[in-house]
This record gives C-alpha cells, sequence and structure tokens, in this order.
C-alpha cells in the first residue's frame, strides 16, 4: 500500500528480458536503505526488490504488468518516480494507492500557467476507470487531485515542487503514463452498478 507521495527519482541502468519477462536494473539515492523482497511503486507499478548490489538493485516485471503498463518503454536512462511503501501509523498525505495500474494514458496537452502546469490526459473509460471532479487519481504514482473530469480524460494542476521532483517534467504531448484510479471512486462505480 502507498500514499501516492514520491519519495525520490530512480534511474535504469540495466534492461535485461528474460522469455516473456524484463528485469530492470535501477539506481537512486535510498539504495542503501532497500532489502530484498521490498515492494516499491515505480511510476505507480509496485514491484519487488529481486536483487541488490552496492549501488543499484533488480526489479523484474512479468508479461501481465508489461501488458497493463508502460514499462514496455522503458529504456536505460528513464527516470521513473519512487516510493516505498507506507507504514502503519504514518500520516497519509496523499490517497490511499494500491499500486495496482489500472491501465495507461496518453498525455494530450501541457500548459504551464504562471508557475505551474496542468496536464491534460485521456484514457480508455469503463465502468470502473472513472474519475471524478475533485476526487483523486494516481498519474506514474503521483497522488493528484482530478480538474476537468470527463467520460475520458481529466487535466491535473501540477505544482512547482511536483513537477521538479517527478517525472512530470518529462512529460510532453503523447507521452503514455500508467492510471491507477482512486480505490473509493472505483468501489462507488461498483455500488451504483450493483443497485442499477
Amino acid at each position: 500500500m502507498f500514499t501516492g507521495i514520491i519519495e525520490t527519482a530512480a534511474t535504469i541502468t540495466n534492461i535485461v528480458k528474460e522469455n516473456d519477462n524484463i528485469h530492470y536494473t535501477l539506481t537512486c539515492p535510498i539504495v542503501a536503505e532497500l532489502k530484498i523482497d521490498q515492494s516499491l511503486s515505480h511510476d505507480g507499478v509496485c514491484l519487488t526488490v529481486v536483487a541488490l548490489a552496492p549501488d543499484s538493485y533488480t526489479v523484474t516485471a512479468i508479461k501481465e504488468t508489461l501488458e497493463k503498463t508502460n514499462l514496455k518503454e522503458w529504456t536505460v536512462g528513464t527516470k521513473v518516480n519512487l516510493e516505498r511503501a507506507m507504514k502503519l501509523g504514518d500520516r497519509l498525505d496523499g490517497h490511499i494507492v494500491q499500486g495496482h495500474v489500472d491501465q495507461t494514458g496518453v498525455c494530450t496537452s501541457v500548459e504551464e500557467a504562471g508557475g505551474s502546469w496542468y496536464f491534460t490526459f485521456t484514457y480508455d473509460a469503463g465502468p470502473n476507470n472513472i474519475t471524478i471532479e475533485k476526487g483523486s487519481i494516481t498519474v506514474n504514482g503521483v497522488s493528484l487531485t482530478v480538474v476537468n473530469s470527463k467520460a475520458n480524460g481529466f487535466s491535473v494542476a501540477i505544482i512547482p515542487y511536483t513537477y521538479e521532483h517527478t517525472n512530470f517534467n518529462t512529460f510532453k504531448v503523447g507521452t503514455t503514463i500508467n492510471l491507477e484510479f482512486d480505490v473509493v471512486g472505483k468501489y462507488v462505480a461498483r455500488l451504483h452498478a450493483l443497485r442499477s
């Protein structure tokens, strides 16, 4: 379980394909604090540390993960948003994030707005994949508030801190991003569908 508050950035240093799996090796400022079997959110995708070196760690993505996320587009040098799992008793500064990406979306607009930024995304709408105005959404692991919610799209406003400390500063029109819809919103949508 995560909060969507990004802790640091990781950079991919090596990629090895093995059958349908891909092993990603990354480096980050907190490598010395990681351990084998630890769950980490990488651009919103929960992956397990499978190997450690003094200055890097490795995670493995299976076919299911590769099909539902943007991980297949990662290359050596890609900057990834990183968050360790939340601890019981910690403040929940973002919202409840499972690290289970629902689908990818595409950036359709980037607008600078006097020191902040508006990013607009589209996605394939489904019965459980909805956004709610002023509700929560996770984009590449970042907990954000939805603005301009539509049937298959939405925008988010990004403050300078988030822009500088996440990979939002690499987004451009056409960038594929990972989306995890708010678990509470998904629950409400399912409940509404059952009552209809």
